[in-house]
């Protein structure tokens, strides 16, 4: 896979991510008072590691052709990390519906 695939491959899922965030934010929205900090924090922490793997995703554009490679563990520890927080997330919400 060459360093233009690949980035557009984390540019998808980040794309991705954002529509699932947008769809978990207009729930948190109408939830409970109660359950809007929770959701609040979760969200929060989602955004965290989608920031973290937005900027994987620039340093990977920026790289040589021959150092992207080398960069690609960092980009994909970013992205397992950003998936498991929209899960753990995900499966709060759903568990408090």
């Amino acid at each position: 896979m060459t360093r233009d695939e690949y980035v557009a491959k984390l540019k998808s899922q980040i794309d991705q991510w954002n529509a699932q965030a947008a769809a978990l934010e207009a729930k948190a929205k109408q939830a409970q008072s109660q359950m809007q900090a929770e959701y609040a924090r979760q969200i929060v922490e989602f955004d965290k590691r989608r920031e973290s793997a937005v900027s994987e995703m620039k340093r990977l554009q920026q790289a040589s052709a021959g150092a992207w490679k080398d960069m690609v563990q960092g980009a994909e520890a970013a992205l397992k990390s950003m998936q498991q927080a929209f899960e753990q997330a995900r499966r709060e919400f759903e568990k408090r519906k």
